[in-house]
This record gives structure tokens, C-alpha cells and sequence, in this order.
């Protein structure tokens, strides 16, 4: 150990700064994401993944905080004898496949959808996101780091990932197979409002930029405010749209609004993108809408845990049995690649991460080969509504504790619901609590796994119908908090 190193144990580091794994990366706030603390995590993962030679690539979200977070990691990689290779402001799939391409591991700096307040690392291999195992090996390292040197300035921007990013879509959606629909795009401070552009307008589509902001939003696509329900709905009366785009934060999760601006739900999504791709088993979360299953479109369905790690070993599990095109989604709209998906001669590799911008381009095609308005996309599937929501400010050992004791006695959670809904039929632990319930209704309580809030998913027959379940669901629950 050289002089003026310190060694810092990655667990004490999560204990003593509250910066620590998520259901995706590591998450936590700006104000504890110190230089140190940002360069110990980048070395820990370098650790982990055995980097000793060659570049890692970088990029990062539009945060006011991400820029100082990925100079601190620049600076781990450097002292750890490596280059760093930063790609700027782009989507986190378009750094993720980057990467892949290039055979390198990669660093994301975003928070995706959590408030300004907040930010994370996501760590990659080159075969996509870090594993779970690779997140113990992370949180149990032991990490050198100088006095001084935390933080570097970073190169000029490299425009691989987002040309590589661009030409991944563009060579695979037929030419002009976009021409003449018109497109809103909800930029607010999405990092994909250049380059979903640019992918739009090279397949044929006119776009029209909507609510740019140099302030940083933090959108949650399983989530939507009513302030976005009713302005989308408003875009789309003024300006004719065949359909309102937008992203997340960092754009690994779409918000896509059909001709009227109606948010599409984003396990909705999923299912009409992977019909699109043709694909033979699916891989979702254990609160995705039962129509995956009830559509008979897929060979093979596998439900898993919430968060993009446990969906990524579903689909491994799917491939080593020998199912062929084989993808994922998650509730948010996030769809992940897991085998090589070939359509009309047109070829797409593997991306095994969340992605919002290939579940946009195959809603859109799909509309325009089948001739039909984008609100017509999903009525072929069987009527089943989900909604979801959050209490924010909730803290996660109360949602545990509250969440526990239902989990423990069908009376209290009988007596929760009760007057809102039918008895508890069954029950799933899957992740959180999943409570089937007399009239083939779904109730879901769970606790954030990426910040202190309590979300509550719903399903039903109609749409505000599940709505209403959340509601009333969300407020009982935080009676009892109260209580």
C-alpha cells in the first residue's frame, strides 16, 4: 500500500454514508456521494470484474450532480492504471451497448427516476448489468484510496455510444418505416432528447420537442403525476400527434401517450413489444400485468422478482434451457434483449438492460404495418388494468414491519380491505406482497428497493377500477403508519 493510501471496507462505507445497492446500482444522496465515496464504489467494481488493462467507459445523466460523480469515478479508473473513455450525456442502454460492443466495462452515473436530491453509479460488464454476485463481491470489497486525487477532468466526449447507439435501431426498423407520423417528445431533462431524435427523424418521423427544461425532473413512468396525465392530453388536442413520447432520467424506461395523449401502462408495453419481436419467452416481474400470460403469445413466461438483476437471471435461465427469442420487461416499460432477435433479414443483438427506446420504435411500427392509430394497439388483449403509485417519504423499515405483519394473518389483511374489495383468496412473497383476492383482483404492497417510499401496484378489469384499488390501498396503508 503506498503512502498516502488509505484502505476503506466497502460495508463500513455503506454504513457510514447510507450509499449502498438498490434494486438497480447504488443509489443514495448527493450530499453523501462524496468524491471519496464515488471513487471507493468505482474501485470496488473494478475489483470485482478484474479490469487490469484497456479503458472503462463512462457517461451520465443530466443531473446537476452527475458530472462531479463521474469525475470521481474517472479518477479511480485512472489510479487504477486504466483510461477512461467518456461518452457524455447519453441513455444508459446506448452506454450499456457501447460497452458490450467494445468489449469494456462500463460505469452509468444516474438516478434514473429518483428526485434531484438523489443520485447513483450503475456498474456493467461487458455481457450488460453486474450481477448480484457481482454486487457481494462489491459491497464485501476492500478498496485502496489516495489523500488526494479524487476527482480528474474529464476527456472530450467520445460520440461512439451514441452513434453505435443510433445505428443499432436505424439498421434495424425498416427505412422511412416512420414517414409521415408526427411525434411529440416530452424532453423535459431526459438525456435521450438528442439522440431519440435523431433515431426518429432517420426513420421518417416529424418530431416536435415539448416542455424542455434545463432543470432536472425526475419522471417515474410507473408513477405519472396528474399533471402530466392532463398536459399530455392537452399536446395532443393542440397538436394532432400520432403519439407523445418521453423517458425517464437517464431513458432506460419509456412513457409512450397513443394520439389522444393517454399514458399506455408500461407492462402494456412490453407485451405489444414483445409480440412485435416475435418472441418465445418472456421474462417479467412478479407485478406485471397477467395479460402476458392470458395473450397466449408466448411459449414461455417466467415471473421474478422486482428490478432489472433478477429479470436479466430469468432470461439466462430461459436461454440454458433452450428457449429461442427470448427477451424482458419490467412494469415501468423497460425492455431488455436476451438472445439475438431476427426479423424481415433485419438482425438485433442482445442488450441485456432496461432499455425506452426499442418499445417506442416497435409500438410505432407495429401501429403503421397494422394501419391502425396507436390507441388501437392494445385492444387485442385480454381486458385486465393495472396501476401502480407510490407514498413517498415512507420509511422502509415501517413498509417492512406493516407489510410483514399482512404477510403473517389474512384477517388484517382482510380487515385492511375490507369494504374496498372481496377477501383474500392467495398470496405471493415473491417480492413484497401480491394478494389475489375474490373477483380476480390483484392488490400489491412493496417497499422501494431504491428509495424510502411504500408502492402499491393494482389490477382489475377496468382501469379505474385498479386505480381506485391503489388509492384507497396507499391510504389505509399510510393509516397505519399514522396509527
Amino acid at each position: 500500500m503506498k503512502n498516502n493510501e488509505r484502505k476503506i471496507a466497502i460495508q463500513e462505507l455503506m454504513n457510514s454514508s447510507g450509499v449502498r445497492f438498490g434494486t438497480s446500482g447504488t443509489r443514495g444522496l448527493v450530499a453523501d456521494m462524496s468524491s471519496e465515496v464515488c471513487f471507493a464504489y468505482a474501485s470496488a467494481f473494478l475489483q470485482a470484474v478484474s479490469a487490469s488493462e484497456g479503458a472503462v467507459a463512462v457517461a451520465m445523466d443530466m443531473r446537476p450532480s452527475s458530472l462531479d460523480i463521474s469525475a470521481a469515478c474517472g479518477a479511480a479508473i485512472e489510479y487504477a492504471g486504466l483510461e477512461v473513455d467518456f461518452c457524455g450525456a447519453v441513455p444508459t442502454p446506448a452506454l450499456a451497448f457501447y460497452a458490450q460492443e467494445k468489449g469494456l466495462p462500463g460505469i452509468m452515473v444516474t438516478g434514473s427516476h429518483i428526485p434531484f436530491d438523489r443520485n447513483g453509479i450503475k456498474f456493467y460488464r461487458v455481457e450488460g448489468e453486474i450481477t448480484k454476485a457481482d454486487e457481494a463481491s462489491i459491497s464485501n470489497a476492500e478498496v485502496a484510496v489516495p489523500a488526494s486525487g479524487l476527482t480528474i477532468d474529464l476527456p472530450a466526449v467520445n460520440r461512439g455510444a451514441f452513434d453505435a447507439y443510433v445505428s443499432r435501431y436505424v439498421s434495424f426498423f425498416p427505412a422511412a418505416c416512420l414517414a409521415g407520423m408526427k411525434l411529440g417528445f416530452y424532453e423535459h431533462s431526459s438525456v435521450a432528447r438528442e439522440v431519440l431524435t435523431t433515431i426518429l427523424e432517420a426513420l421518417g418521423a416529424k418530431v416536435i420537442s415539448l416542455g424542455r427544461t434545463d432543470k432536472f425532473v425526475p419522471i417515474d413512468t410507473e408513477a405519472v403525476s396528474e399533471a402530466d396525465v392532463l398536459q399530455a392530453q392537452k399536446w395532443a388536442a393542440e397538436h394532432g400527434f400520432d403519439a407523445i413520447l418521453s423517458t425517464d432520467g437517464d431513458a432506460d424506461r419509456p412513457l409512450i401517450g397513443d394520439e389522444n395523449g393517454n399514458w399506455f401502462r408500461g407492462d402494456i408495453v412490453g407485451i405489444l413489444c414483445a409480440q412485435y419481436l416475435r418472441a418465445q419467452g418472456v421474462v417479467t416481474t412478479v407485478s406485471s400485468n397477467t395479460a402476458v400470460e392470458l395473450s397466449q403469445s408466448f411459449d414461455k413466461v417466467v415471473r421474478t422478482r422486482i428490478g432489472s438483476p433478477y429479470v436479466i437471471e430469468g432470461i439466462e435461465q430461459l436461454i440454458a434451457s433452450g428457449v429461442e427469442r427470448v427477451v424482458g420487461f419490467e412494469p415501468n416499460g423497460g425492455f431488455l434483449v436476451g438472445t439475438q432477435i431476427e426479423r424481415d433479414g433485419r438482425v438485433l443483438a442482445p442488450l441485456m438492460t432496461r432499455d425506452a427506446v426499442l418499445p417506442m420504435l416497435c409500438l410505432l411500427s407495429m401501429a403503421r404495418e397494422k394501419s391502425i392509430k396507436v390507441s388501437e394497439l392494445a385492444k387485442h388483449l385480454p381486458a385486465r388494468f393495472t396501476a401502480s403509485d407510490r407514498i413517498q417519504s415512507f420509511p422502509t423499515e415501517a413498509s417492512r414491519k406493516i407489510i410483514g405483519g399482512l404477510a403473517e394473518s389474512q384477517e388484517a389483511v382482510n380487515a385492511l380491505l375490507s369494504g374496498l374489495c372481496g377477501k383474500m383468496l392467495r398470496q405471493d412473497q415473491t417480492d413484497g406482497l401480491r394478494i389475489t383476492l375474490e373477483g380476480n383482483e390483484i392488490v400489491h404492497f412493496r417497499p422501494s428497493g431504491n428509495a424510502p417510499e411504500l408502492r402499491c401496484y393494482a389490477e382489475s378489469a377496468s382501469q379505474a377500477r385498479s386505480e381506485e384499488l391503489v388509492r384507497e390501498g396507499l391510504r389505509r396503508v399510510h393509516a397505519c403508519l399514522d396509527a
